[in-house]
């Protein structure tokens, strides 16, 4: 089946990296100034901010954030989504709308782990066809559909508005990127990072502050026998397709 998780990076920190640098230079450039914002260069950008993330001065990264429009994945994707507490979320509610469901793939997510049952896969339709029969008509009963959306499992499709900054979404990525993820949300995490690689003044600051999993991050896998084999050649070739091209 087609895949149906859309991520789209719908907005971010005017002048991004300037940004960044101009607040770290505040720690030592005895000539700073509010005023200095405005001559700031991508060449003063590349002298000074490198060289301030490779001293492990990230704290400065939270001055430009990133807002990203998540839909397709699963409420169950975006409940581990909103454990990352430094960032601001806004979900489509079920509360205040009436569901439009159709039919049972484009309702729920289904993993490829219960595709490859048949027999299985067809009790999963099954069933959720049957949730959304019941959603249905518990509405047309007269239920507010605040109390009709008890109905429907973690499975359903969602949208989300997500805004992160960039030290966040570096500890984000950290996590989510990582092949132990669980595979919805690795993909977001994924997709994410490649929405900024799009845009060319957001993407020197993926190789600069390595934003990826942690086995780039820290340049080895913190995870050791737990990793898949291969997953740390797989894993860097990736991360270069995405940084790099």
């Amino acid at each position: 089946m087609e895949n149906k998780i859309r991520v789209t990076l719908v907005n971010y920190t005017k002048k991004p990296l300037e940004t960044v640098t101009w607040a770290a230079l505040i720690s030592y450039w005895e000539g700073w100034e509010g005023e200095a914002f405005e001559r700031m260069t991508l060449n003063d950008v590349e002298m000074h901010l490198p060289k301030v993330l490779g001293y492990g001065h990230e704290s400065v990264l939270e001055h430009a954030t990133l807002t990203f429009a998540i839909e397709g994945c699963s409420r169950a994707c975006t409940h581990q989504l909103v454990r990352h507490r430094l960032a601001s979320y806004t979900q489509q509610s079920q509360r205040y709308i009436k569901l439009d469901l159709t039919d049972v793939e484009e309702t729920f997510v289904i993993p490829e782990s219960v595709r490859e049952k048949p027999e299985l896969y067809q009790r999963w339709k099954d069933f959720m066809k049957n949730a959304i029969e019941l959603y249905e008509e518990t509405c047309r009963a007269g239920i507010h559909q605040e109390d009709a959306r008890f109905i429907l499992p973690q499975a359903i499709r969602t949208k989300i508005v997500v805004t992160m900054n960039l030290r966040e979404l570096k500890h984000f990525l950290g996590l989510r990127a990582c092949e132990r993820a669980q595979w919805e949300i690795r993909e977001v995490a994924w997709k994410m990072l490649e929405e900024m690689a799009k845009v060319d003044e957001l993407k020197p600051i993926i190789k600069w502050a390595k934003l990826g999993p942690r086995c780039i991050q820290l340049g080895y896998c913190p995870e050791r026998e737990l990793m898949p084999q291969g997953c740390w050649k797989r894993t860097r070739e990736k991360w270069k397709n995405v940084a790099e091209g």
